[in-house]
């Protein structure tokens, strides 16, 4: 698929479990401090001349110079997928109804008996796509366009991670979604405040306003702070001073752009304490993965430079 995109300026370009930098611890018993409610008001989308890089998925298949997909060998979070590079789990899809031009379908499948690992139990496949080695950034504004499938222990996530050691190169989580309608959340990650000591927030949704609905899910990277905000409403804020009493700043290095669509495990069952039949997820999503019902839908996904 051929690749919009736009170098200036020289850019070279979880909360209870991470998304899956090479975080395997559990989950704490203490939820996520939830932020205040902010007034929704729109949040115009940058035009292509404004931005450093840019994916619209238009062209009908996904370049894979770009975004490489995960193979079925990676695991983290005790999450219950392989992710495997399959039309059935990452595609492109035209015509989908509020999307502008063709958008990204990642999507699980039921599949038991097909995991190849013994040391888990992955009933499920599912897509994960990243741009290490192809696009990674140093500071600027990274934001999607996605809407998610409001179904309980799913965990749909858009997020940013550096290219050496976990977590001390670092990790910034945009947009993670364990399958509550009233609010996805974004953390940071680095060495001193990972896992469940990360830093992170919860923005909620304003009553009548969904996850199912497209929504722009962004963060403001600098070298002194990085700002997370969903649709342009402001709501986790946090300083590079107020990192490092807790270790280093992790932010100063190149970050490639993540997007996964992972099932259950530890932040699931942090939140919903599902036990059956899997852990974080309940056979009412079961049925709803057997029935094609799951999907993460990104329309675009851009980089802004600072």
């Amino acid at each position: 698929m051929r690749i919009r995109r736009w170098l200036l300026a020289g850019s070279a370009i979880g909360l209870l479990a991470s998304c899956g930098g090479e975080d395997t611890s559990p989950s704490p018993s203490t939820p996520i401090v939830s932020g205040p409610t902010p007034t929704p008001s729109p949040s115009p989308s940058p035009t292509p001349t404004t931005v450093a890089f840019a994916e619209e998925f238009n062209s009908g298949q996904i370049n894979n110079a770009i975004w490489k997909p995960e193979g079925p060998n990676f695991w983290v979070n005790n999450e219950l997928q392989a992710y495997v590079d399959s039309a059935d789990t990452i595609a492109l899809r035209s015509n989908v109804a509020g999307a502008d031009g063709g958008v990204l379908v990642l999507k699980p499948k039921w599949a038991p008996g097909q995991d190849t690992r013994s040391d888990r139990r992955a009933d499920f496949q599912s897509g994960r796509i990243h741009t290490r080695g192809a696009y990674d950034f140093t500071y600027g504004r990274a934001q999607a366009r996605i809407k998610m499938s409001e179904l309980t222990g799913v965990w749909p996530a858009f997020w940013l991670l550096g290219n050496g050691n976990w977590p001390a190169t670092g990790e910034i989580d945009i947009m993670e979604f364990v399958g509550e309608p009233g609010w996805i959340s974004s953390a940071l990650h680095g060495s001193g405040y990972s896992g469940a000591n990360a830093f992170s927030r919860r923005y909620n949704f304003p009553s009548g306003v969904r996850v199912s609905d497209w929504h722009i899910y962004s963060a403001e990277w600098s070298s002194t702070a990085i700002t997370f905000a969903v649709d342009g409403n402001e709501y986790f804020r946090i300083t590079r001073s107020e990192v490092e009493r807790s270790g280093p700043w992790a932010f100063d290095t190149p970050k490639h752009i993540i997007l996964n669509f992972a099932l259950g495990g530890d932040y699931p069952f942090g939140v919903n304490g599902v036990n059956i039949p899997y852990r974080g997820l309940p056979q009412s999503t079961v049925d709803a993965i057997k029935a094609g019902e799951a999907e993460m839908l990104v329309d675009w996904v851009r980089v802004t430079p600072p």
